[in-house]
């Protein structure tokens, strides 16, 4: 076995450079194809790492009104606090408010004139909530709406609720990273299939041009295994060549990219690269062998008949 296995690999070495050309012109279109499919992999770990910074980030914010008695203020916090779902409330009192809308306007004279014109903090308080999971701020908003409908008219404390906006925006953002995610999978399912119709056709050339050399092995006895072996071995080499090329394209770049993704994304793909590399290299390789033979069977199931 070990001596058909190194003719095989041997027969397939010839066949490689015998068909250079067309070998890499099936090795150039399955790279780009692979390419797609690590650039996927990189563009969804940018999606989630977004999305989950942006979840991480998002709160349920409470304004209340400028006369809302610091009882209930307090009673409504310890409500909120008493809460399975919540994590945190921070409550920031109206003179806090009032100083951190000057600190985020101090460069417009004429909104902090129109503020001292007024004579009066017009900002209320507000409670700042934390879920322990971001899929529980509904739980949390839907609390706080049945709280605000029990007040009383003459003595309300919620002045409105900021998750309706913050769950729309959410929302949204999950929309496009599927419309993107979903964008990719198609480029990649269509890349696939000209990958194997280029690939198997490069094989069908193989076989057509070996033809006489095939009919002699038939002659002669030659087994089935040793016929078709080389072929799908030339398969292999196209996708594991076509394999490392991705890998070692991805590389420059990604390293260029890597401190623009940290700073915008909060994630380093040149570091994602390194530390993922088994799993990348597994996934960007396995995948070629996987289309180099798969579209080297296909090939010989159909034109080669032994």
């Amino acid at each position: 076995m070990w001596v058909d296995f190194k003719r095989i690999v041997r027969s397939g070495f010839i066949g490689f450079w015998r068909n250079a050309y067309v070998s890499f012109a099936s090795i150039f279109v399955m790279t780009i194809t692979l390419f797609v499919i690590g650039s996927a992999i990189f563009m969804s770990q940018l999606l989630d790492a977004s999305l989950t910074s942006l979840r991480e980030k998002v709160d349920v914010n409470v304004y209340l009104v400028t006369s809302a008695l610091e009882e209930d203020v307090a009673r409504l916090k310890t409500s909120l606090e008493a809460l399975s779902d919540v994590a945190e409330v921070n409550y920031t009192s109206r003179a806090e408010a009032l100083e951190q809308f000057r600190l985020r306007h101090e460069n417009d004279e004429l909104t902090l004139q129109a503020l001292d014109e007024l004579g009066e903090n017009p900002l209320g308080a507000s409670l700042s909530i934390r879920a322990t999971d971001p899929s529980r701020y509904e739980s949390i908003a839907e609390f706080l709406e049945t709280q605000q409908a029990k007040e009383s008219p003459d003595a309300p404390v919620i002045d409105r609720i900021n998750f309706s906006q913050n769950k729309v925006a959410i929302d949204k953002l999950t929309s496009i990273i599927g419309a993107v995610e979903q964008t990719g999978y198609v480029a990649s399912i269509i890349l696939v299939i000209v990958t194997v119709l280029i690939t198997l056709n490069t094989i069908r050339l193989a076989i057509f041009t070996t033809r006489e050399e095939i009919s002699v092995m038939r002659l002669v006895g030659a087994g089935n295994m040793f016929i078709r072996g080389p072929f799908v071995f030339q398969g292999v080499m196209y996708g594991l060549i076509a394999g490392v090329l991705t890998l070692l394209i991805l590389y420059p770049i990604v390293l260029w990219l890597g401190p623009a993704t940290e700073t915008f994304f909060g994630i380093s793909v040149f570091h994602y690269y390194v530390t993922e590399f088994g799993t990348i290299f597994l996934i960007i390789v396995g995948s070629g062998v996987v289309l180099g033979a798969l579209s080297s069977m296909l090939a010989i199931a159909r034109y080669l008949k032994v």
